[in-house]
């Protein structure tokens, strides 16, 4: 498994980059998620394999989240809008995060569990990196100050 973004073309869009590593971010997520539930045997090891992920990620993650809550700031008319506007966007990649977990856990037992099992190992691999995989997304994404 590698994260959705290898396969995309950069649009050249500030939004719909944005939308798309952020989506990739939360396709990791989705993962782990269906991982715990499907296979909890492997949840200490996803655990710590996880918080080092996120550990990598963390200024990419705040930069991702900082710039999402500017966009949605600004395309709003007041305070009222923008905490509409947010709520609205929260619940749209929530749900998109439980499309991703559901589509992990319908695939076969035995495709899932072997993903499952070596999560650990993804998650430290370069089809994990958010930062090559997305490469040129964040390339866009950073011209837009």
């Amino acid at each position: 498994m590698a994260v959705r973004g290898a396969a995309q073309q950069p649009s050249g869009d500030y939004a719909t980059e944005l939308g798309y590593v952020y989506a990739g971010y939360q396709e990791i997520v989705a993962l782990k998620e269906a991982c715990d539930e499907a296979a909890p045997r492997f949840r200490a090891a996803s655990e710590r394999a996880f918080s080092e992920w996120q550990a990598r990620h963390k200024d990419l993650l705040a930069e991702l989240k900082r710039r999402v809550t500017v966009m949605v700031r600004s395309a709003s008319k007041d305070q009222r809008e923008y905490t509409r506007n947010l709520g609205k966007y929260e619940g749209a990649i929530l749900t998109r995060r439980e499309d991703y977990k559901m589509s992990f856990l319908a695939l076969e037992p035995e495709k899932l569990r072997a993903q499952c099992e070596h999560i650990s190992e993804l998650l430290k691999s370069p089809a994990a990196d958010l930062n090559a995989v997305f490469a040129s997304e964040l390339k866009t994404i950073r011209k837009h100050k």
